[in-house]
């Protein structure tokens, strides 16, 4: 009697045990498929939504803007030193529409003029501090955005320091003139479904016409 009790308890701990062995078993495949497949699925989801979209949109602003991409919505005052337009063709407070086609949106836009200027504008390219990809024929920085330029205008192919900071990376860099003109330059507000900028900066008098 004492034996089949021995052998009755052994085979209901045995069987338990299984039963639990089983149990976990069960619990950390769940625990695991499931954990598992959510994180990844979000892991996918938070790359593949991140990473897409700034692939496109580097993509897109790098292709379009001419390495216009993070210029500031607020250009801020005009550089120190630079003189007011005597006579120019916009004046503060007329609406043009842009021919530029600088970044995005821009090319066909109303805007308002904020700012007349005479001086010596230059487009340039450099490489940006912040280890940006080179940016080829930037337009547009003034003569006195430029850190001790010397007489104006500067030959295309000289070197020249930057000191205006109109998106990231382009203060301290060192510039290659491409071109100069002395057309009256202007400062800009544009307002559309794509893009609201103050002070925009900058605009030559060739990329404007009165506005209809």
């Amino acid at each position: 009697m004492k034996k089949l009790n021995s052998a009755a308890r052994l085979t209901a701990i045995t069987a338990a045990l299984g039963l639990a062995l089983a149990g976990c078993s069960t619990a950390n495949d769940e625990g695991h498929g499931s954990g598992g497949e959510d994180s990844h699925g979000s892991h996918e989801s938070a790359s593949g939504e991140t990473g897409g979209s700034d692939d496109m949109d580097s993509s897109e602003s790098g292709h379009e803007s001419g390495g216009h991409e993070g210029h500031a919505a607020d250009g801020g005052d005009p550089p120190p030193g630079l003189k007011e337009a005597a006579d120019p063709k916009f004046d503060v407070g007329d609406t043009v529409v842009l021919s530029a086609d600088h970044m995005p949106g821009m090319k066909d836009a109303e805007a308002t003029v904020s700012g007349a200027f005479d001086t010596t504008t230059y487009s340039i390219s450099y490489t940006p501090t912040d280890g940006g990809d080179p940016v080829k024929d930037h337009k547009w920085v003034v003569h006195e955005e430029l850190k001790d330029p010397g007489k104006a205008p500067l030959k295309k192919g000289a070197k020249a320091t930057v000191n205006a900071e109109h998106m990231p990376g382009m203060k301290g860099a060192e510039a290659t003139i491409d071109s100069a003109t002395d057309e009256t330059v202007y400062m800009v507000d544009i307002k559309t479904d794509e893009m609201e900028m103050t002070n925009h900066k900058w605009v030559v008098e060739s990329e404007m016409k009165p506005a209809k």
